[in-house]
């Protein structure tokens, strides 16, 4: 096997310099796309401005009546209100006492 020929020396610089240009003007040119906290900020006008504040305040007030339904249809209803007199109450008061204690045990 043959080594291939060297390229002569004003052969190769003549073709660094090509692609130094290339580069260079590569360089000069815009990126073609940036991050969003690199761009600079583009000024909204009033009206942009309250139209997005008009929809972020329906958006808010849209989850706090739904988070309002929610914990009213969760809400548990009164235990008081079933037992009708205090005497029963007082007897489930002492039986649910009874059954959440040790006492069965001795």
């Amino acid at each position: 096997m043959s080594t291939p020929e060297q390229p002569s020396f004003e052969d190769a610089l003549a073709r660094v310099r090509e692609a130094s240009k290339e580069l260079a003007a590569v360089l000069d040119e815009p990126p073609p796309w940036e991050p969003v906290w690199r761009r600079p900020r583009k000024a909204k006008s009033k009206a942009e401005t309250k139209r997005e504040l008009r929809r972020q305040r329906r958006r808010l007030q849209d989850a706090g009546r739904r988070r309002l339904a929610a914990t009213e249809s969760r809400r548990p209803r009164a235990r008081h209100g079933r037992i009708g007199n205090a005497a029963a109450r007082r007897d489930a008061r002492a039986l649910s006492r009874v059954r959440h204690s040790t006492a069965w045990l001795w």
